[in-house]
Order: structure tokens, then sequence, then C-alpha cells
């Protein structure tokens, strides 16, 4: 990336309050229902960079001169896939008859194995 030019910077400025934050991308307001969050990286000899959620605010305040991103939030279906395929079914079967929390209503198994995935993804 050539960092040497101002042509591909914007003027940013982040105002939150509590849950609330304004944005102005070249002193122009962002809709402030269009975003869910930002996040902001500096690295040395490099502009600070933003980037900026589609669709609440996080507590900060930011002004100056950055390289504006705006990103989707990443889709988890692929990642939840790899991980469900790796489960043996067994083990997932066998664990969840061993919760304490096994209810003994309608569902109560398939809530139990869906904890138990839970408490897995989690490193539990």
């Amino acid at each position: 990336m050539d960092h040497d030019s101002d042509e591909n910077l914007h003027s940013l400025r982040i105002t939150a309050r509590g849950a609330k934050a304004a944005i102005e991308i070249d002193g122009k307001r962002v809709d402030p229902g269009a975003l869910s969050g930002y996040t902001l990286t500096h690295r040395e000899g490099e502009p600070p960079q933003a980037v900026l959620y589609s669709g609440d605010y996080v507590d900060s305040v930011f002004e100056g001169l950055a390289r504006v991103s705006v990103a989707d939030l990443p889709d988890p279906g692929p990642a939840a896939a790899v991980f469900l395929s790796a489960i043996d079914a067994e083990e997932l079967e066998r664990s969840a008859l061993a919760r304490p929390d096994l209810g003994t209503g309608p569902h109560s198994l398939t809530q139990a194995m869906l904890t138990q995935l839970v408490e897995w993804a989690r490193g539990l």
C-alpha cells in the first residue's frame, strides 16, 4: 500500500458516549443505525485504519486522518460446519446423556446436546 499519499486518507471523527457514537467521515455524519461497531488500528509508519461494521457502538473517541474500510461481519456458517464435522456422534450422545442438567421433558436430549456443543465450542 502507498502510505505516502494523503489522497487515499479520509478525515474521521468518532465521538462515543455510553452505548452511542457519532461518526463523521470527511465531515459527513454516518447514519447511526447503519453501523453495529468499528475498530481502530494504528501501526508505526502507517496511518490509522478504521473498520466500520454494518447495523451499537463501543466507548471511544478518535479524531484524525485514517484509511477507512467498511466490512461485513464474517459468515459463521463455514466455521460452524468445520466444528460440527469434527464432532464424534457417540461422544456427543454419551456426554449429553451424562449431563446433570439433562431433563426428562420433550426435546431434553436435543437441548442437552446443543448445550454440550456450545460448551465444547467455548473450550469448556
